[in-house]
């Protein structure tokens, strides 16, 4: 379910910060008011003369604000994940070896008084 979540919000966070790129390329800077003056450009647009700057400004800080908010949220949820293992053996579980029937250790004699004592 993290994935999912993870995954959505990085959609979100990647489709917000084109469309800020777009707003910025979209609005005109300070200096186009003064080239409108003099014949530069027509005063009139879209959204009218000063309607533009009110709309495009405004949804520019909004989806900043989704875009900041979509950080925070991916700093987060990039923190809380679960560590990955860093080998392939990390999930195996060992047993003890099987032993065969060629490595069995005859076992030693219990009381030394029973012990045949080798002829000289």
């Amino acid at each position: 379910m993290s994935d999912v979540v993870f995954s959505l919000v990085l959609t979100v966070h990647v489709l917000v910060g084109l469309g800020v790129i777009g707003l910025v390329l979209v609005q005109h800077g300070k200096g186009a008011d003064a080239g409108a003056a003099f014949g530069g450009g027509s005063s009139g647009s879209l959204f009218g003369s000063s309607g533009s700057a009110n709309f495009l400004s405004r949804t520019t800080a909004a989806m900043a604000t989704v875009f900041f908010i979509t950080s925070l949220s991916l700093s987060y949820l990039a923190s809380n994940k679960p560590a990955a293992p860093s080998s392939v053996m990390d999930g195996v579980v060992q047993s003890a070896p099987a032993e065969a029937a060629g490595d069995a250790v005859p076992a030693a004699p219990e009381d030394d008084s029973k012990a045949q004592a080798i002829p000289k």
